[in-house]
């Protein structure tokens, strides 16, 4: 590498994360600055379309990081029966659902800050998982979330 190569940017996660990512994982990449440059803050992995066994781990993990959750905006036709609101650690957080696509989850704390998590949909292989997950914390991604699942396979039905 010369002085003027730019830096090889891995597309893979550290080594012990690897054997960590698997359905029901989120990955977060959390800045302390208010600019938060990417695209996606973060990753999530459901294990299954049901949201409301999905959303409350989800938003427990969540809020031992960014602190109480107000709402989370989902894709209508991606989830099976949307609640309109859900109970989660004593706390009712509003859901708000839009016909948008199903590549992204938006996290709400306080009244406008907003976190954008790619969704990974529960059929993906660890592989494609991994890599969609790898993509989306990176705090240089500018692709946005259904690019990445159709970039790494995660996006695809699996073969029968």
């Amino acid at each position: 590498m010369t002085g003027s190569d730019p830096p090889s940017v891995s597309r893979h996660l550290p080594s012990g994360v690897h054997k960590a990512v698997r359905p029901g994982c989120a990955l977060l990449r959390l800045e302390t600055t208010e600019s938060r440059e990417g695209v996606l803050d973060g990753a999530w992995w459901p294990r299954s379309r049901d949201i409301g066994a999905e959303l409350p781990a989800l938003l427990s993990a969540l809020t031992v990081h960014l602190g109480p959750v107000t709402r989370v905006g989902l894709d209508t036709a991606a989830w099976e029966e949307l609640p309109t609101r859900i109970v989660v650690d004593d706390r009712v957080v509003h859901i708000d659902s839009f016909p948008v696509g199903d590549d992204t989850v938006l996290i709400t704390r306080g009244d406008q800050d907003v976190f954008s998590l790619l969704a990974i949909p529960p059929h993906a292989t660890p592989e494609a998982a991994r890599a969609a997950m790898a993509q989306a914390v990176r705090a240089d991604n500018i692709t946005r979330g259904k690019q990445i699942l159709i970039d790494t396979g995660s996006g695809q039905a699996p073969s029968d």
